[in-house]
């Protein structure tokens, strides 16, 4: 990227886990002005060529069955829940509580302020809409013990990328999934962040070993283009036509940008880079942990890290970063967070570290 005066920066945010392909890519930008010649908007009354191509993607190659199209992840996330409501009302005898856990983020509508288990994203609104109950992170007997019968759904993020990009244990996901079947009860996966082969697969559910019965897709989706999708398998797709919708929902335009960045990443086999570069990242930020007391730990799922200092110095050091070339992302008061386009290469990588590393050592 380059700013007003012509200063080059290394861009490691990409636009908060979104610009998939980087910053116009000529794959995305060709294919969005091509659609922008062609058709914008209909509304989803109508019946278009480039949602329909998109969704074929979409199932084609996941384990789900139906898709609808949002603007946003808080709007996929919200859609989710009230599918997931439908189908307790029609199900499970009127059931309409959904399980969340300690420090999750889906967004920031109200309802999903109330699913968002951080006080401090939920007191400046409170009341806050029913209907969500909180539990430990991490924890499946809290899960359990959390379920009753209005229960209709659990609601988890394979990582917790907004908390410092946290990493639950590898049975976790597993035992919510059996869990919720020994309870006739839908799993949800919130993969509005880790979705799009962010952390090394197309969907973060494949390394889990499971399967959820609706998941919440947006960011990397459209690779700057803003465009969200909830996803259901048959049984679960509780929705009849009218029961939801949106006035800009699945539009030409973004459904096109969205086809061209799926194809690109699945023609390329983008997960097998994020992979590799990702654990070469991850091994870079283990040297600076060696290297430095002040840093404490470092952690990643694919193109999805952080680094955790033993002191509150993210906001020195962002800053430090930005006016070096460098732009990283503070999640935490003494963490960083490190998103940077699917494509990013070994030596980009190395290159953002050695700033980083500079950062560092100014300090000592």
């Amino acid at each position: 990227m380059w700013d007003d005066a012509g200063r080059e920066y290394l861009d490691f945010v990409a636009g908060w886990a979104v610009n998939t392909l980087g910053h116009c890519h000529p794959v995305l930008v060709d294919a969005i002005c091509r659609q922008a010649h062609t058709l914008i908007h209909t509304s989803n009354q109508f019946y278009t060529v480039p949602q329909l191509e998109l969704a074929e993607i979409l199932v084609a190659h996941s384990c789900l069955d139906r898709v609808f199209f949002a603007n946003s992840g808080v709007e996929a996330a919200e859609g989710a829940v009230k599918l997931a409501r439908r189908y307790g009302k029609l199900h499970l005898n009127g059931a309409y509580e959904v399980i969340t856990v300690a420090d999750s983020f889906h967004g920031r509508t109200l309802a999903m302020t109330a699913a968002t288990a951080q006080p401090k994203f939920q007191e400046p609104y409170t009341p806050l809409p029913a209907g969500f109950i909180n539990v430990a992170w991490n924890d499946p007997e809290a899960i359990r013990r959390a379920t009753g019968p209005l229960t209709c759904a659990v609601m988890l993020e394979p990582v917790q990328g907004e908390s410092g990009v946290r990493i639950p244990a590898p049975d976790y996901l597993r035992r919510a999934r059996e869990w919720c079947d020994e309870r006739g009860i839908l799993l949800i996966l919130d993969e509005v962040q880790t979705g799009i082969a962010r952390t090394g697969t197309l969907f973060a559910y494949e390394q889990a070993g499971v399967e959820p019965d609706i998941m919440a897709v947006a960011k990397g989706l459209g690779g700057g283009v803003p465009i969200g999708a909830i996803m259901a398998k048959e049984s679960a797709s509780a929705f009849k036509p009218g029961d939801h919708g949106g006035t800009f929902t699945g539009s030409p335009l973004v459904c096109a940008a969205a086809t061209a960045v799926m194809r690109y990443v699945i023609d390329n086999d983008i997960p097998a880079h994020v992979r590799h570069v990702g654990a070469h990242f991850l091994t870079r930020l283990q040297s600076i942990v060696r290297d430095f007391p002040i840093a404490k730990e470092a952690r990643g799922a694919g193109l999805l890290l952080a680094l955790d200092f033993h002191e509150d110095i993210a906001d020195e050091v962002t800053i430090k970063c930005l006016e070096s070339g460098l732009l990283v992302n503070k999640v935490r008061p003494n963490t960083l967070r490190f998103m940077p386009p699917l494509i990013v290469s070994d030596e980009e990588v190395d290159e953002g570290i050695s700033i980083l590393r500079g950062v560092l050592a100014s300090r000592m």
